[in-house]
């Protein structure tokens, strides 16, 4: 037992001096290269990787996100909330707002709709379509909300934190 206790005991304390000289390691590492004069960027970084934003504000229309709002929401009801409510169909589409703020963000349209939902009763959805906020980047991504059924308060208080 005591034996035991005495390898356990070492083994603790080898991690403890590894996990410092790491520390050590890493701290002159950051001061060797904060010493390091700047240097420019090369043909290949300035010509793919250092791009920075390259928005062209081509967004579809409002009808566009309608499709994967309606899917995205029954599913969100079913898995997390143990629901089966779903989006029925949309009216009185239109938008509300395009690219509100500074020049240099990311192109959005702000749209709202109403939709029925199959408990038979019609809820405001607000919405925003952007640009390269889908999957990795590659395409427009769509962030929504149901008001009255935004059960994780995520957009709080009644979507507000959804429109413009």
């Amino acid at each position: 037992m005591v034996s035991m206790f005495c390898s356990v005991r070492s083994a603790i304390r080898t991690w403890t001096m590894t996990m410092t000289l790491a520390v050590v390691a890493a701290c002159g590492l950051t001061i060797g290269l904060a010493g390091a004069p700047a240097q420019a960027a090369n043909f290949l970084q300035k010509q793919i990787y250092m791009t920075g934003a390259n928005y062209d504000g081509a967004l579809p229309g409002c009808e566009a996100a309608l499709g994967d709002i309606a899917s995205r929401f029954s599913e969100k009801e079913g898995r997390f909330w143990n629901s089966n409510l779903q989006i029925l169909g949309f009216e009185n589409v239109r938008q509300t707002a395009f690219s509100p703020w500074a020049k240099a963000t990311i192109p959005r349209r702000f749209c709202s709709a109403v939709a029925l939902v199959s408990d038979g009763r019609r809820h405001k959805v607000d919405y925003w379509i952007g640009e390269d906020t889908g999957l990795i980047g590659a395409s427009w991504g769509v962030e929504w909300c149901v008001v009255g059924l935004d059960r994780n308060w995520a957009y709080n208080p009644a979507c507000k934190m959804a429109r413009p």
